[in-house]
């Protein structure tokens, strides 16, 4: 007897979906609820559960399919599935052949034992191109399962000999083994885009094709911040139970310049404005597949804490796939950290329908003028993209100058200037 495992709603006008990968394998036991596939729309990944406990029976559909909602892509079996099923999706491991009666018993495997680990096509390339022992590496991803950024950061530990990673045996033969490749020789993979990344592509040319974009530029003083940041973390974090970061400050910040500039916080429908008197910020997160951006709900009316754990909480969840369709719907202004990878300064792109979006960078020690001296200061660009169909050359440069000034001046978020 078998049981079906049907595509699940997805969220509000998402209606298909594309196989990202097999969790499960034909024949792998199943425990109830556990995922065996996962599935990517246009903004999430989502992990299809098992309805049942069982055996894994049949694949109906390879990885890169379409597949809709209520569609039956796999059954679960209640005992082992019929000799010689296999699954649709081509396995990326070779059949292991049998012994002969002359080979010693523990011969040592050409290849690391991915078999005993659920790996994703990604990660059980990784593994078997860098040598890495899975059963070596702890993994990040959601119930402890390896990523391939896991992978690649024990393959870079192997080669420093820091690492704790252990690799592979080294194959007794090479006879079977692929040659490297010669000096100088150039290679090529192609790799079909993700349902993800071909929505983000598809939605930031829109942006650009639909919106009269333009950037304006500011510098901002950081001292004041990064001030009260040392003086309170400790306090902070033994409270609230979270760092103090910046994100924080800028949300609330962006929150005063929305209030006074209210074309910032509005977006184009039609022959229509439409205006809010809540701000919604999303805040853009990167995830293994690509930029997100979840959305911190009633950001005017949240504490520095709360703002902290949202954000927090849409990290954790970027990087173990968790985000759902909600998490992401709505946002009336984006905020942009480049920064945190080293960026200087860039012209971030609008979110569509979206208006405007702050693009924060990297702070940088250096001389400024105050009070007629100079004198060295940690200093940051802010950046502040928007659509002048919408928002007027002053209005832009105004919501910035508010940013500017909350963020050298603290306390005008506390008394509401």
């Amino acid at each position: 007897m078998s049981s079906e495992v049907k595509v699940p709603t997805l969220g509000e006008s998402v209606s298909e979906a594309t196989i990202g990968e097999w969790l499960k394998q034909p024949g792998d036991r199943v425990a109830l609820d556990d995922p065996i596939a996962s599935l990517e729309t246009d903004k999430v990944s989502v992990e299809v559960p098992s309805p049942v406990a069982g055996v894994m029976g049949a694949q109906n559909f390879a990885v890169g399919d379409m597949v809709e909602v209520g569609t039956v892509i796999a059954t679960i079996e209640d005992q082992s599935p019929a000799a010689g099923a296999e699954p649709l999706a081509e396995r990326t491991e070779a059949p292991v052949p049998p012994a002969s009666d002359s080979a010693p018993p523990a011969a040592a495997s050409a290849e690391p034992d991915v078999s005993a680990q659920t790996l994703s096509p990604a990660v059980r390339r990784a593994v078997l191109e860098h040598g890495i022992d899975p059963s070596a590496v702890q993994g990040t991803g959601k119930d402890g399962r390896l990523t391939k950024e896991d992978v690649l950061a024990a393959a870079k530990a192997k080669e420093s000999g820091g690492g704790k990673a252990v690799s592979a045996p080294a194959p007794a033969s090479t006879e079977c083994a692929p040659s490297p490749a010669a000096a100088g020789k150039r290679r090529e993979e192609r790799v079909k885009m993700t349902r993800m990344r071909q929505t983000i592509a598809r939605r930031l040319k829109s942006a650009q094709d639909e919106a009269a974009l333009l950037t304006t530029f500011n510098d901002v003083d950081m001292s004041a911040v990064i001030s009260a940041r040392e003086k309170y973390k400790d306090l902070f974090a033994k409270k609230h139970g979270i760092k103090l970061g910046f994100m924080s400050f800028f949300a609330k910040a962006a929150c005063l310049a929305l209030r006074d500039v209210p074309a910032a916080n509005a977006y184009i429908e039609g022959d229509e404005i439409v205006y809010h008197d809540y701000v919604d910020i999303s805040v853009a997160v990167s995830a293994p597949n690509g930029l997100v951006v979840p959305v911190v709900r009633d950001a005017h009316a949240k504490s520095f804490a709360q703002i902290e754990l949202d954000i927090a909480d849409f990290g954790a969840r970027a990087r173990d796939g968790s985000l759902t369709m909600e998490d992401m719907k709505g946002g009336n202004f984006t905020i942009s950290n480049g920064g945190v990878f080293g960026s200087l300064l860039s012209t971030p792109i609008i979110n569509p329908p979206q208006s405007a979006v702050l693009g924060l960078h990297r702070i940088d020690d250096r001389p400024v003028v105050v009070n007629g001296e100079i004198v060295i200061r940690p200093m940051m660009y802010l950046a502040l993209s928007y659509d002048h169909r919408l928002i007027d050359g002053r209005e832009a440069v105004t919501t910035l100058k508010i940013i500017k000034e909350a963020i050298e001046d603290p306390t005008r978020l506390l008394i509401d200037l």
